[in-house]
């Protein structure tokens, strides 16, 4: 198994200067890849970070969607269906200059749009993210790399909570270049068992976040990591296990997150405490 750290442990907006001045870090903490949060098209210098991942004998090992609400192909507005796709289709073009093969995240809706709405208008909606994501896969296919959805709580999302959700979309679909990211954090709230979520996904999971309950280092809350361990043995999990967890020094994504304490003492101390725990649970 392959162990990551996503960027937004540092920072919001991911740019050249933080290539330069966290890459070696990363690498000096244990990590094999680093998850990059990508805002928009242009943040980084591709190539660049290409090499400077390279040189530290590292990797990306995916590239997490941050979808606001400008980008969001629910629907019904065209303007933000259009900001969606071009989101999207950035970020995979970035996926493949990178040398990665994963797109993930909430691909299906922003961030933060959560209501309790009429079962007429959700049908609209789900066949509106189908007829989207249909068109995201085709983008998918021609550049090599997989799109993977991430049930998000219920505080993020009215649209996939649980993994049996995504699974029902990625059918609806119908695309091989669909697939599933699970995170630990999210299944603590929504799933009724974790490790049967990771079950029911299969070979379908292609990134899982390793997160606490309380957003903080893994192994340190109440998630019942052995049962989830022994389900990504048993689906013969091998891809990447990537550290997604929070402090309050991060302050656009602490707001965004609800991250009002400190978990640790540091965001090193949080990245090295959870790494370690993983590579013992997972190794």
């Amino acid at each position: 198994m392959k162990f990551g750290i996503n960027t937004l442990l540092w920072t919001g907006s991911y740019t050249d200067e933080h290539v330069k001045n966290l890459t070696r870090k990363f690498k000096e903490l244990g990590f094999d890849g680093i998850e990059i949060a990508l805002g928009q098209k242009g943040d980084i210098d591709y190539k660049k970070t290409l090499k400077a991942f390279k040189e530290n004998g590292l990797v990306c090992s995916s590239i997490c969607g941050l979808f606001g609400e400008n980008t969001d192909i629910r629907g019904p507005e065209k303007e933000k269906i259009e900001g969606g796709l071009s989101y999207i289709r950035d970020c995979l073009e970035a996926c493949s200059e990178l040398e990665c093969q994963v797109f993930a995240g909430p691909a299906y809706s922003a961030v933060g749009r959560a209501s309790l709405v009429p079962e007429n208008e959700k049908k609209i909606q789900w066949d509106t993210v189908v007829e989207n994501l249909g068109k995201a896969c085709q983008w998918a296919e021609k550049f090599g790399v997989f799109i993977a959805i991430e049930p998000l709580n219920r505080f993020e999302t009215d649209f996939i909570n649980i993994c049996k959700d995504a699974i029902r979309l990625i059918k609806d679909v119908g695309s091989k270049m669909l697939k599933i990211h699970l995170d630990a954090f999210h299944m603590s709230i929504e799933e009724k068992n974790s490790a049967m979520a990771v079950l029911d996904a299969g070979d379908l999971l292609y990134l899982f976040h390793a997160s606490e309950n309380d957003r903080g280092a893994p192994g340190t809350g109440q998630v019942h990591w052995k049962n989830i361990a022994d389900a990504l043995k048993r689906i013969n999990y091998d891809k990447w296990v990537v550290i997604e967890s929070f402090t309050p020094d991060n302050k656009i994504i602490a707001k965004a997150a609800s991250i009002w304490r400190q978990t640790e003492d540091s965001n090193e101390a949080l990245a090295s405490k959870g790494l370690k725990f993983l590579k013992g649970l997972l190794s």
